[in-house]
């Protein structure tokens, strides 16, 4: 059975090393799934129900919502800004609860990871994450967590898909991922 996961990446920034860490969950991940990463998250506008009408909603949150529901789980990657999860993917997680009891993440499983410059990784930032993709309606697979620190002398020169010991705990979060997918798909 295929399994779709999605990647959002709560980085806009072009050199960002958590956009390259979904570059290497997509070369990493096992047979039978694919993990496919949404480009376009700086065109969706802030969520604001005066804009999210049947009908008229706007197309780059359309289009957010039409690979979300075509997912089978989601893989979300969360830089710290200032200790907490950043704008633009808390926007991507509210645009994904609606319709309030019939979002896209309703029972689908998810995990959280990320890389930071600081010493814990993101932690912070990848925790409210959870909270929020839960609330959500996500099954958030709580003990499925990498937090990688250090992020901008440790993949100076390396991309995370080339560091071992980070592709082969990546690769663990995929698989394991990819299972709770499989599980809630054949369900």
């Amino acid at each position: 059975m295929s399994v779709r996961i999605l990647a959002l990446v709560g980085s806009l920034r072009a050199g960002s090393t958590n956009r390259q860490l979904a570059e290497a969950a997509v070369k990493v991940a096992p047979e039978g799934s694919e993990v496919a990463l949404f480009e376009g998250l700086a065109d969706i506008p802030f969520y604001n129900e005066d804009l999210d009408v049947e009908g008229s909603v706007p197309a780059a949150a359309a289009k957010l919502r039409e690979a979300a529901q075509a997912a089978d789980a989601f893989l979300l990657f969360s830089p710290e800004y200032n200790g907490t999860i950043p704008a633009v993917l808390k926007n991507a997680i509210d645009w994904l609860s609606r319709p309030y009891g019939a979002g896209a993440f309703a029972g689908k499983p998810a995990a959280v990871v990320g890389t930071a410059f600081g010493q814990f990784g993101g932690v912070w930032a990848q925790d409210e994450a959870r909270k929020a993709v839960g609330i959500a309606g996500a099954k958030v697979i709580e003990d499925l967590k990498l937090s990688i620190p250090g992020s901008l002398t440790r993949f100076a020169e390396t991309h995370p898909a080339d560091d071992a010991e980070v592709a082969a705990q990546l690769t663990e979060v995929v698989a394991r991922l990819h299972g709770h997918a499989g599980e809630t798909v054949a369900a």
